[in-house]
């Protein structure tokens, strides 16, 4: 089964840009997702359990290296078309 994934993180300090960067950088390092990223937000989307391994992998990388922060996310149970 596939899932969507849309997700904003919101780092809890002003030096924001190195934290959001670092946190797309980590997902986009898994090939087997496709990963599309814009102004507000970064979208993911592959195998169901996949996407929730790699989200959860890099929150808890993002949060030891940089700290608090938030990371809003939709999950949409199926497969989206991310360029169309």
């Amino acid at each position: 089964m596939k899932l969507t994934a849309e997700m904003s993180l919101y780092p809890i300090q002003e030096d924001y840009i190195p934290v959001i960067q670092g946190f797309i950088d980590t997902v986009r390092s898994h090939t087997d997702l496709e990963v599309v990223s814009n102004a507000m937000s970064t979208q993911v989307c592959g195998d169901y359990a996949r996407v929730f391994e790699v989200v959860s992998e890099a929150l808890e990388a993002s949060t030891r290296a940089f700290g608090k922060q938030v990371l809003v996310v939709k999950f949409i149970p199926w497969e989206l078309d991310l360029n169309p």
